[in-house]
């Protein structure tokens, strides 16, 4: 039986076509994913970063993490980039003379990179054996070492590059921040929050965290406002410092990208110049659950495209018969 490309288009287009309103309604049935009733984040304002990099050495000791280094003597932490031993780093963007900070032409800025604990999140998603996931209550993103099978496609679904394999490890594990976790059950903060001198990390619960970018975002650049310093929440005293709000870019990256983040950032530069990429606003996991209802809603595609094959198997016979 010969099964021909134009007599399998045919059989399938009006099955498709009766089909075709189907993925408009399923995608618009998946909601996007709401924040974590007690949602905790990470504000970074790379204004205020001065690239001491106090962060990244508190956050090594919180989580025992070792030491990265090319210096044979190891005499200090080096890390150029996140890896399996490094889970927050502190970058650097220049451009030509570097003069002046905040500052896209002949200015420089610094990065602060970690995970960003997305809202609906790609990496929990992707995950088979459900090894990460994703706290209901405070929405921090975790991970389960005793569930991984080492898959690691996490690490791809991850848009920004996030989770890390211990490759030289025997029994390697996926790492990442989980916003030190263990200090927030003794009420305590991230570390990487708590050893900052400027307030450039800022912890707290994530509503009042878009409340606090938003103010910043509204003051006149030079104009002296208070920062908190280390932590903020509603309704309790917040340590803060004095200081000249810097130019911001209007925009509070994490807000809306691929559906919110719980670790959002604001800078002087284009975030696209630090590294961050440029994402839609809609999840990815939102819109791959759109497809997969939209394609098995009501099993219409599978049984089109299955009448599609009795019909050519049928077709096949007769022709066989008439031979």
């Amino acid at each position: 039986m010969k099964l021909k490309r134009r007599d399998f288009l045919k059989a399938t287009g009006s099955g498709l076509l009766m089909a075709a309103a189907g993925p408009v309604t399923a995608l618009a049935r998946t909601e996007k994913k709401a924040l974590a009733p007690e949602a905790v984040g990470i504000l970074y304002d790379s204004t205020l970063c001065i690239g001491c990099q106090a962060c990244m050495v508190e956050c090594k000791t919180a989580n025992k993490m070792p030491q990265e280094t090319d210096d044979p003597f190891r005499r200090w932490d080096n890390p150029q980039d996140l890896s399996a031993t490094t889970l927050n780093i502190i970058k650097r963007y220049t451009n030509g003379s570097a003069a002046a900070k905040d500052q896209e032409q002949d200015g420089y800025a610094f990065i602060k990179r970690q995970c960003m604990h997305c809202i609906d999140p790609s990496c929990v998603s992707a995950c088979p054996v459900t090894a990460l996931h994703k706290d209901p209550t405070s929405g921090i993103v975790s991970y389960d070492k005793n569930a991984c099978i080492g898959c690691r496609y996490c690490q791809i679904a991850c848009p920004f590059n996030i989770p890390k394999f211990q490759w030289s490890s025997t029994t390697p594990e996926i790492i990442k921040c989980q916003l030190c976790s263990h200090l927030l059950k003794e009420n305590k903060i991230p570390g990487c929050c708590s050893s900052c001198p400027t307030g450039a990390s800022l912890f707290g619960p994530v509503s009042a965290l878009i409340a606090e970018a938003k103010r910043r975002l509204r003051l006149e650049p030079g104009a002296y406002s208070d920062f908190p310093l280390n932590a903020i929440a509603p309704g309790d005293s917040v340590r803060s410092s004095s200081r000249q709000a810097g130019r911001y870019i209007d925009h509070l990256y994490g807000e809306n990208e691929i559906g919110g983040t719980q670790v959002l950032l604001l800078a002087g530069v284009p975030f696209t110049r630090l590294g961050l990429p440029e994402l839609p606003d809609e999840g990815y996991v939102r819109l791959a659950d759109g497809i997969q209802y939209a394609i098995y809603k009501g099993m219409a595609y599978p049984l089109v495209l299955l009448g599609a094959l009795v019909y050519m198997i049928r077709k096949g016979d007769n022709s066989d018969k008439k031979e």
